[in-house]
């Protein structure tokens, strides 16, 4: 498989990137690598692609630390399959960490537990870049990537690193849960990628991961969405109340924007005194990223990409009227964003 100009223009970059980033970190100490709270098998991969890459050029570990919990029974597999060891942030004391990295998030998003006081020396992400990460000694910021595991993979292949089964699968895995088998928000390099691991990825694990046994909970969830979706014309509406792992959010979303006739999902959902919120859309015109941002202004924190985008509300105690008054101003901001004025909603499952 030859490279087109733009893989090979990517490759060209993330040797420069790696190495620039190896001969900063050669003689620093302890390394802790910081991951979103609530890893995704984007961030998860990318981590266990930066720390073998530590481990061979600079034989050096690095500590891979996260906050909140693995909810999604897929990510808790990949995490076992796969042999992913992760620490809580709160069990370690930073101060101990010569390098601080973060991957797959930056200071101050709100979908990390890094005090904001905390330094950061190294970012790399996929996101938009964010004003605190130009305070950062090193950054590598692709928001025209799918997947920051497509930035650690390009670091592997052009620092000339043998990339193992395990790597390899969860890398490919990777990819394709975050762009859908590429359907969603991938670039030239991410298809690269995605067909070169796929070969070395272990089918079996693959299997394993992609198709886990689910908690009587994650069925319960789809039937409360289901029941409580509610459609303004081409955007529909979903109020999951309170919620057991904060990921079933963004599953949700990512279930109900299959519906015929919908191009935008809102989903929401109360955990931990916070409202997690999840936009999805299949209208390439919007920016779910932006939207997304200023829904929450003023109210929480939030961020995104073209398709899909995340953010919370923070301090929220839970009350099922509240979360009611929540989502009718949520719907009255994303209306507005989206030109529509005044609609009214008919429910998904109409009562008899």
């Amino acid at each position: 498989m030859i490279a087109d100009s733009s893989v090979q223009e990517s490759l060209r970059h993330s040797k420069e990137h790696s190495d620039a980033m190896l001969e900063w970190l050669r003689g620093k100490g302890k390394t802790i690598i910081i991951i979103h709270d609530n890893p995704d098998p984007d961030c998860l991969a990318s981590a266990m692609a930066l720390r073998h890459l530590l481990t061979m050029k600079l034989n050096r570990d690095a500590v891979i630390a996260f906050s909140g919990m693995i909810g999604r029974s897929e990510n808790i597999a990949m995490a076992k399959e796969l042999e992913i060891t992760l620490v809580p942030l709160e069990m370690l004391a930073l101060e101990e960490y010569s390098v601080v990295c973060m991957l797959d998030t930056q200071p101050g998003t709100g979908n990390n537990s890094l005090p904001a006081d905390c330094r950061v020396d190294i970012v790399i992400d996929h996101h938009p870049p964010r004003e605190s990460t130009q305070k950062c000694r090193w950054a590598d910021i692709r928001d025209d990537y799918g997947v920051t595991a497509t930035i650690l993979y390009e670091y592997l292949v052009t620092q000339n690193i043998q990339i193992g089964t395990k790597l390899a699968t969860a890398l490919f895995y990777a990819i394709k849960s975050e762009t859908q088998d590429l359907g969603r928000e991938a670039n030239q390099p991410d298809r690269d990628a995605y067909f070169r691991l796929f070969p070395l990825a272990n089918k079996r694990l693959l299997y394993e991961i992609t198709h886990p046994k689910l908690p009587v909970e994650h069925f319960r969830t789809i039937h409360s969405g289901v029941e409580n979706a509610k459609i303004y014309g081409k955007l529909l509406v979903v109020n999951l109340q309170a919620i057991y792992f904060p990921e079933v959010v963004a599953e949700i979303a990512d279930y109900l924007i299959r519906l015929e006739g919908i191009e935008t999902v809102l989903s929401m959902g109360h955990y931990n005194d916070e409202v997690i919120l999840s936009i999805r859309t299949t209208n390439t015109l919007l920016n779910a990223g932006e939207i997304i941002r200023r829904l929450v202004a003023g109210r929480g924190t939030a961020g995104g990409h073209g398709m899909m985008a995340g953010g919370k509300l923070d301090n929220v105690p839970f009350d099922p009227a509240t979360l009611e008054e929540m989502e009718t101003f949520l719907t009255r901001r994303l209306l507005g964003e989206l030109s529509m004025g005044d609609v009214m909603p008919k429910r998904l499952i109409e009562a008899p």
